[in-house]
């Protein structure tokens, strides 16, 4: 099962095989806010996570999701007036779930009830900045990509 290594400095997101071989390479944006696990601190979270939930998969690209739920493409929605976020969640949903327990997983630090997600953005041309409040964004097509090539429990290194 193919793996994703998040570099936070770098702000890249690599994509391995199971021996751990680059398989492909993309820019992302991380928080704002740099590292954390806290809830509430709009901080992306460190260590390893696995993916919990898949969201998207038949859906075009650029499609705008509000609370998880599929509204159209980024120009539809705002000719019906949809009432959008500044951060909008596009494309696909990678969910991820934290596994070290106290850091990132139980209480006041779980990444999966945060929300934290890996998904696309309508704000591409900030992607290799942080510039997130939490979740890791990247190009709309290059999560596309990603998704294609992760499973539910593809295990995720988010490290500085």
């Amino acid at each position: 099962m193919n793996s994703i290594n998040i570099n936070v400095t770098q702000q890249q997101l690599r994509l391995l095989d199971e021996d751990g071989n680059l398989l492909q390479q993309y820019p992302v944006s991380t928080s704002k806010y740099g590292t954390g696990c806290e809830n509430g601190s709009k901080k992306t979270p460190l260590g390893l996570h696995r993916i919990k939930n898949k969201l998207g998969g038949a859906m075009p690209v650029n499609e705008v999701y509000i609370g998880r739920v599929p509204h159209g493409n980024l120009e539809e929605c705002q000719q019906r007036g949809v009432e959008l976020p500044d951060d909008v969640i596009m494309s696909r949903i990678l969910w991820l779930e934290g596994m070290e327990p106290g850091r990132n997983q139980g209480g006041y630090v779980d990444t999966y009830q945060r929300y934290i997600y890996i998904h696309g953005t309508n704000h591409e041309d900030s992607i290799g900045t942080p510039s997130s409040i939490g979740c890791i964004r990247m190009r709309n097509d290059d999560v596309v990509d990603l998704f294609r090539q992760v499973e539910i429990g593809s295990e995720v290194l988010i490290e500085e």
